[in-house]
């Protein structure tokens, strides 16, 4: 368990790298990446042949003695769910030679750009951190402090060997966002078997339907390909208490890049067939910039 004074000093490493590069995505690529949440109430006018008679104002309509309609404008403030994955599979990483950091690190510095940049915006940001349940969730308010909580209760997960539910994680985010909200679901997607990946599928269909839903899928180099070598592999569940010893010939770290491939590939489709947007974060990478390239390629679609 991190102690208290070395999380203290990740966030502020975070913050501060972080801080250099959101400038651009506050005034830029963020704001225009995505609509508003809603319609405010503008102003009223007269009617007009042609006008959506539903929205006629009434009681001005009654006074003036003539038809008045309301006029709404989109509401530019935008509402902010961080789904964060802290299962098992997420402690991976920090090998040396191979990643700098284990996916939760990584997956701190996604969220905390997020967070910075709603700050920046002045929008509201909150959280929901689960593995198999919900472990925690913060409402979305704004503020400084509340942008940093949200990166320091990513930081701060306890340790687990619970499995992984996106699906429970996305049903969740239905219960809690009564409004429009733009979500970024943090996880490996490692998903323990073939139903949980069906859930996984038509909890994502739903909350596509009624959110803007962007996965941010965290990796590590290592993840790709068995390590080469003649002795055999004894290789653990990290969300659960299994072992296997898988014979470490080359057929086998083929058959296992095949499984890795499809897996990913699977999700991948997943979030095409909801319409949802997924970007690629490797621990060996800066999330940062993955997400500066994902905010400017977003601008230019939804223009």
């Amino acid at each position: 368990m991190t102690d208290l004074a070395e999380l203290l000093r990740q966030i502020k490493r975070i913050e501060i790298r972080t801080q250099r590069v959101v400038s651009s995505l506050a005034s830029g690529a963020y704001r225009s990446a995505f609509k508003g949440s809603g319609l405010e109430f503008d102003e009223v006018r007269e009617y007009s042949p042609g006008d959506d008679v539903r929205v006629i104002d009434w009681n001005v309509t009654a006074r003036a003695g003539k038809p008045y309609i309301k006029v709404f404008r989109e509401e530019r403030e935008l509402s902010i769910m961080l789904l964060v994955d802290t299962s098992g599979s997420m402690r991976f990483g920090a090998i040396p030679g191979v990643s700098p950091r284990a996916k939760l690190a990584l997956a701190a510095e996604a969220a905390a750009v997020v967070a910075v940049t709603a700050l920046r915006n002045r929008d509201r940001i909150g959280l929901v951190r689960f593995a198999d349940t919900t472990q925690l969730h913060l409402p979305a308010r704004k503020g400084r402090g509340h942008a940093l909580r949200v990166v320091r209760e990513v930081l701060s997960a306890p340790e687990t060997r619970a499995p992984t539910s996106l699906a429970h994680a996305l049903d969740e985010l239905m219960l809690v966002a009564h409004r429009r909200t733009v979500c970024f679901v943090v996880s490996d997607f490692l998903l323990p078997d073939a139903n949980a990946s069906q859930r996984f599928a038509r909890a994502l269909a739903r909350a596509g339907g009624k959110h803007d839903v962007v996965g941010l899928r965290v990796a590590d180099p290592a993840e790709h390909d068995l390590p080469a070598g003649r002795a055999p592999l004894v290789l653990a569940d990290p969300e659960g208490d299994g072992e296997a010893v898988l014979a470490n010939s080359p057929a086998a770290r083929q058959r296992y890049r095949t499984a890795w491939a499809d897996a990913r590939a699977k999700v991948k489709s997943n979030f095409h067939a909801a319409g949802c947007d997924l970007v690629e974060l490797s621990t060996a990478s800066s999330a940062t910039s993955a997400l500066q390239r994902f905010f400017r390629e977003r601008r230019r679609r939804v223009r």
